[in-house]
């Protein structure tokens, strides 16, 4: 049997962060994943940044609130629940996802939980587990099933590494330089014929 694991932000919804950024007119909190590879250094950047302004979880629930998903972003996921099992391995935040996965028709998400202190503050962050999306696919293989991953930043990238199949979606330049390895989709519709071309080279038989 084949499970499907998928990021969340770049593949199924918009970067929060950039959204973020957008309606606050914070520049600083534009970067991303997709453009630092070390995941604890961004989040602590984050953290002092929302300091400095002033903002807390409430700020940023308010503009999770307004983001929809990526446009056919609902349709690819229906494809793929209906033909695989279908894990999203984010590094996003408990507190940030429910409106986003409610969008998206409640799909299976391992994310990770923020430290919010008496004021509403985002103190701190807690993983789920280090390196979790590369071990949920390792957790995966242990019980005997195949993986195909789908992410688009370097925070994914052990995760594509470790899937019997990993496919990158609407990547930055920077990331398909460091890791030419994996083939790139554009859109949805190259993504549906990759995740199926992995299927059928995988589970000939399903």
């Amino acid at each position: 049997m084949l499970v499907a694991c998928l990021d969340l932000e770049g593949v199924l919804v918009p970067e929060i962060w950039i959204n973020v950024a957008e309606r606050t007119g914070i520049g600083e909190l534009r970067r991303t994943t997709r453009d630092e590879p070390d995941y604890d250094k961004l989040m602590r950047q984050r953290i002092e940044i929302l300091d400095r302004h002033a903002l807390g979880l409430v700020d940023i629930q308010r503009v999770i609130g307004t983001m929809e998903p990526l446009p056919d972003a609902r349709g690819f996921l229906d494809w793929l629940r209906e033909r695989f099992q279908v894990v999203v391995l984010s590094d996003t935040f408990d507190q940030f996802s429910k409106p986003l996965m409610r969008k998206l028709g409640w799909p299976t998400l391992f994310c990770n939980t923020l430290e919010i202190d008496a004021r509403g503050r985002i103190a701190g962050y807690r993983l789920r587990q280090p390196d979790g999306k590369r071990k949920a696919v390792e957790a995966l293989h242990a019980l005997e099933f195949r993986v195909v991953a789908v992410g688009d930043s370097y925070n994914d990238t052990a995760m594509l590494a470790a899937a019997d199949a990993g496919i990158l979606f609407r990547p930055p330049d920077n990331v398909v330089r460091e890791f030419p390895a994996f083939p790139v989709t554009r859109d949805y519709e190259g993504l549906r014929e990759a995740v199926a071309a992995a299927a059928a080279r995988l589970c000939p038989a399903g």
